[in-house]
């Protein structure tokens, strides 16, 4: 691949992924599973379980539906403090073409705003994507969030 087909892709890839932190960002949760394909796998893990290849994490869906379940669980089941995010996400780093898609690497920190007004680093880490482009759309195929860390301060609720 050249560079100008890698830099059109990235501004393809850079827009999927600036309306995919807007969408949390901006609570519009029923909208989350949208950008995912419908045979999805969506896991968030701890760094030291993506190194040693472990599959349990903190979440684990596959699927639309098993998004959309979380999204209608979270509005109405789970009890929490009300909270919003604020993305804070490097560029993209295309690592390669994967299986009719693209493999991706997304530095990220999220900001987490309590009701109260007070605000504190939530997690950081990175997202390793595979992208596919269905019907002149892109979507995640796969997008496992990795924290840098194993300890979350609270119930991930909303997602990442």
């Amino acid at each position: 691949m050249n560079e100008i087909e890698e830099a059109r892709i990235l501004g393809r890839v850079d827009r999927l992924q600036s309306a995919y932190v807007d969408c949390i960002d901006n609570d519009r949760l029923e909208s989350w599973q949208e950008f995912f394909t419908e045979e999805c796998l969506y896991r968030i893990l701890p760094r030291e379980s993506y190194l040693n290849g472990w599959p349990a994490g903190l979440m684990h869906c596959e699927g639309r539906g098993m998004l959309r379940d979380r999204i209608l669980s979270l509005r109405r089941a789970n009890i929490y403090e009300p909270h919003w995010y604020r993305h804070l996400v490097s560029s993209m780093r295309l690592k390669g073409e994967e299986q009719g898609g693209w493999r991706l690497h997304t530095n990220f920190a999220i900001v987490r705003t309590m009701r109260t007004g007070e605000q504190s680093l939530f997690v950081a880490g990175f997202y390793d994507d595979v992208v596919v482009e269905q019907a002149g759309k892109l979507l995640f195929r796969e997008r496992t969030v990795v924290l840098d860390s194993n300890r979350v301060d609270t119930l991930l609720v909303i997602p990442v």
